[in-house]
């Protein structure tokens, strides 16, 4: 019986008020994050960390002082351990966790799966939607770490899955339950919102937005609800550069203006956080009530719904039964347009270089 192991990304929280500033230290730290000169960022990055600590204490403070993303996480590696062993007898498969920013990093995850001894690893970002800085900073940071470790173990990437028919049906779902007009005297807007990104991010061939835009397509297609009013936007704009649009604010002051109620889904997280506990249910709801929605309607995260767990599976899976591919998905979207040149699967892109692993294929 083959050993997988079945590596987890995602971006970490603090666990605690005093992990909150060196949190925010390794987030500004990364080249992926604060794109400018190495000597500049290691300067900058513990200045803009110790600024904006107490008012991310303050964040954290409304969900007990720690981030929950290291549970949720948890509970997805071990749903998808069951969903695996159940379908896959043939294989052993263990689910590990490396963060991005706090514990488990990527050295730690490293340590573990080099513990386990495995056959085959395979490397699946909690990201659907790819970006140069969640997805492939997380691959790069493994790689660096497997080569420290000696960690060379035949590796597998799973780059992104956008239109995966399980994170899909699991949205569609949840979207259902909260969606429903005859609940509110006034029409119902639906609003996708994503994290957002620099646009000169976007500009250097970042596919993220582009991909956001075919998760929000293909919901809409699975809800088949006619008529539907929808729209994509962003949220959690920082700094002062000019950001993707439009914002998740503006749609809710649009949404105020136009007569509509507001039921609002978290596009590209998989699990509940600030930006969606605090961001979405507070302070957007906030916002809301002033711009005169007279119903706002948070739709939750995907996090270990059974259709978006059997997704995770399908798409491991599909690696394992094709071993001789480095970087793949489950070939909903074979790859991104043209002009994003970050995407590791379109045909002699420069960025594939960065996504294949110590002992890839």
């Amino acid at each position: 019986m083959s050993r997988i192991a079945v590596v987890l990304f995602n971006l970490g929280g603090p666990d605690s008020p005093a992990a909150v500033e060196p949190f925010l230290r390794n987030l500004f730290a990364d080249p992926a994050i604060l794109r400018v000169p190495g000597l500049v960022r290691r300067f900058l990055a513990p200045l803009i960390a110790r600024r904006r600590a107490p008012t991310a204490q303050a964040i954290y403070a409304q969900m007990g002082g720690r981030s929950p993303i290291l549970p949720q996480t948890q509970a997805q590696a071990a749903a998808l351990d069951a969903a695996l062993a159940a379908r896959s007898p043939e294989h052993a498969f263990r689910s590990f966790i490396a963060m991005r920013y706090w514990h488990p990093f990527s050295a730690e995850a490293v340590s573990a799966v080099k513990a386990y001894a495995p056959d085959r690893i395979v490397l699946l970002p909690l990201y659907p939607q790819m970006s140069t800085a969640t997805s492939e900073s997380s691959v790069i940071d493994w790689r660096r770490s497997a080569r420290s470790a000696g960690l060379d173990a035949p590796t597998q990437t799973i780059c992104c899955y956008p239109a995966q028919d399980g994170l899909i049906a699991a949205a569609a779902a949840l979207i259902r339950h909260a969606y429903d007009p005859a609940a509110t005297t006034r029409p119902v807007r639906l609003l996708f919102s994503a994290h957002g990104l620099p646009e000169k991010v976007i500009r250097a061939g970042d596919p993220y937005q582009w991909q956001v835009e075919r998760t929000a397509q293909a919901i809409v297609e699975r809800l088949a609800i006619p008529g539907l009013d929808w729209a994509v936007c962003y949220q959690s704009r920082v700094g002062p550069l000019k950001w993707i649009g439009p914002s998740t604010d503006s749609e809710i002051r649009r949404a105020g203006n136009d007569g509509k109620a507001v039921v609002l889904f978290p596009i590209a997280f998989v699990s509940e956080h600030s930006e969606t506990l605090v961001e979405l249910d507070i302070e957007y709801r906030e916002l809301a009530h002033q711009a005169g929605v007279a119903d706002y309607r948070r739709v939750a995260t995907v996090g270990v719904t059974t259709a978006f767990i059997d997704g995770l599976a399908d798409l491991v899976l599909h690696a394992v039964r094709d071993p001789t591919r480095a970087i793949g998905n489950d070939d909903s979207m074979p790859a991104c347009h043209v002009e994003f040149s970050a995407c590791p699967k379109r045909a002699g892109a420069a960025a594939a270089l960065r996504w294949i692993p110590v002992g890839a294929g």
